[in-house]
């Protein structure tokens, strides 16, 4: 009797197709990606890590915007640890993530869907990675399709720009790291350079091996993505 195909390989019923934007970085740094619709938000999560090229060191949250605006980084650092903390707070309406960390406010990522949060074209949130750096994605709907014939799902579709290597501080951070890398006179270039390692390329983006590593997160055999709890 032949097997009956698991559930973890069908086609999804619906696809959304997603636009993922590092803000403040120029030019952007940004994936295009298409996962099911019905896609739950700590799969989401670990889609993005290896998308982006994050290690999943850090803290994680989704996050809903209300109207007040997110202060920016000079209004935060002119503010103490308490007042800063409730600067950021009142700015989210809801946010998502995982139970184990404990983030403050946050509802579980494991019981919201991405066509609950997301559920039209143009639809946009937030994914902050890293609360220290401040990693911030914007990201957007741009296509709800039925799946394409014999694409496996999720996908990176196309993206431009290494991501940042982890702990550098931030987009301003990451910036000035790279300017002092064009001056090999700059005194902290030699530090730099060992810190950030020599084959590290700015511009360097490598679809192919996105998708082999998507390939592994569908078979399960991608674990980097769990880190911290491993």
């Amino acid at each position: 009797m032949p097997k009956k195909p698991s559930s973890h390989n069908a086609q999804p019923a619906q696809i959304h197709e997603l636009k993922i934007t590092l803000r403040g970085s120029k030019p952007p740094i940004w994936r295009r990606i298409a996962v099911p619709s019905d896609m739950r938000l700590n799969d989401l999560h670990n889609v993005i890590q290896v998308v982006m090229g994050w290690k999943n060191y850090h803290l994680h949250q989704f996050v809903v915007h209300n109207r007040q605006p997110k202060p920016t980084r000079e209004e935060l650092a002119s503010l103490g640890w308490q007042e800063r903390h409730e600067r950021l707070i009142i700015c989210r309406y809801r946010c998502w993530s995982d139970p184990r960390m404990e983030v403050e406010g946050a509802e579980d990522e494991r019981k919201m869907r991405l066509c609950e949060l997301a559920p039209a074209v143009k639809s946009k949130f937030i994914y902050e990675y890293d609360f220290g750096d401040g990693w911030d994605h914007q990201i957007e709907v741009g296509k709800i399709s039925p799946p394409a014939e014999g694409v496996k799902y999720p996908v990176c579709l196309a993206g431009e720009f290494a991501c940042p290597p982890e702990d550098s501080g931030g987009v301003w951070g990451y910036y000035e790291k790279l300017e002092v890398l064009k001056n090999p006179k700059h005194e902290d270039y030699k530090d730099t350079l060992e810190w950030i390692g020599p084959g590290f390329d700015p511009e360097r983006f490598n679809l192919e091996a996105v998708n082999g590593e998507l390939a592994e997160l569908r078979s399960g055999k991608n674990r980097r993505v769990w880190g911290p709890y491993m």
